[in-house]
């Protein structure tokens, strides 16, 4: 699927749902193409994202005409994303109004599962389906993680974009500050980060003039109460789960569990996923009915929003289509 797709003809709808916990709301964006007519357990997907931006910021800029929850509708699915409590639209905890350093932090990655499991619920009645497929990334593939390894039969099939996994060595996203109830990204500085090991002739290659901006400015649009200009809050209970689990080799959940499809995709110049995370996470992944791994080169950490994002496009759409020998003998259970 390329760029060129027409984000046109698409239902485009976001609200809020109860969680699990009273006076928290979560925010789902929803796409789906006018015509679709059957929604089922093959062409329905759900979106998480990482630990510091939210679903929109990550799956629904219109970079280059186009978003990723826009291509993946144009393909045929049902997309749905969730912001875990305290991102993007959803309820912010009362402790996020407070100074960062005067509660602990918020939002860890079990209890975002607990988020991304309410939401799948909600979808799964919605749509009248047992079963749909999960696309997580970065910090969201340790709340994708957990929830797989607990409620694998509710999912068809598991896709990680540069998934957060134990490291033997210091990771960006601990810098060794103090643990906070939250955190603030500024957003001009990100750039840098984002950039980080990226040869200097391929800069802006990786970051055309512009992309930056249009990021940026839905970003900055999801924190509207933020502190400080060009800043969102996000949640510290990433920060937390690195320290207490991927630096300090207790995984959060047992890859050996999952048992349904996965594809891992991974950017060359990633910073905060090395190569050898992935390689030592897609070992562990051996009782996945079927397993599979994308290296892109000349991208990074965000390649979702990169000239090089259709290769990641393509693979994702590609798996999420193919019929696996699980998927198909339950459809024809289903049927009979």
């Amino acid at each position: 699927m390329s760029d060129n797709t027409s984000p046109q003809s698409l239902l485009r709808e976001h609200y809020l749902i109860d969680s699990d916990t009273d006076g928290i709301r979560l925010q789902l964006r929803h796409r789906c193409r006018n015509d679709m007519v059957r929604k089922s357990s093959s062409n329905t997907v759900i979106l998480m994202h990482g630990a510091t931006f939210p679903s929109e910021s990550l799956f629904d800029v219109s970079i280059n005409g186009v978003s990723f929850m826009d291509v993946l509708a144009t393909a045929g699915f049902d997309v749905w994303a969730v912001d875990a409590r305290g991102y993007g639209g959803s309820t912010r905890p009362q402790a996020m109004e407070a100074a960062p350093d005067t509660n602990p932090p918020l939002t860890t990655a079990r209890i975002a599962a607990h988020d991304l499991g309410s939401a799948i619920e909600h979808v799964l009645e919605k749509n009248a389906i047992e079963r749909l497929s999960l696309v997580a990334m970065s910090w969201g593939g340790s709340v994708a993680g957990i929830y797989a390894t607990q409620y694998g039969e509710k999912l068809e099939k598991l896709a990680l974009v540069a998934p957060q996994w134990l490291s033997s060595r210091p990771l960006r996203i601990d810098s060794g500050q103090p643990l906070t109830a939250w955190r603030l990204a500024h957003l001009d500085a990100f750039r840098a980060a984002w950039l980080a090991g990226v040869p200097l002739a391929k800069q802006e290659s990786v970051l055309p003039p512009g992309w930056f901006e249009q990021w940026a400015t839905v970003t900055d649009a999801t924190d509207p109460d933020a502190p400080e200009p060009r800043s969102i809050r996000a949640p510290g209970g990433a920060i937390q789960d690195t320290r207490e689990h991927w630096l300090a080799d207790r995984p959060l959940y047992e890859p050996s569990l999952i048992t349904v499809p996965v594809l891992l995709v991974h950017a060359e110049w990633d910073q905060d996923v090395r190569i050898d995370m992935m390689r030592d996470l897609f070992s562990r992944l051996d009782n996945a009915a079927y397993r599979r791994w994308l290296e892109i080169g000349g991208g990074t950490h965000m390649i979702l929003m990169e000239p090089e994002r259709h290769q990641a496009f393509n693979a994702i759409i590609d798996f999420l289509s193919e019929t696996s020998l699980r998927s198909a003998a339950a459809r024809d259970l289903d049927d009979e």
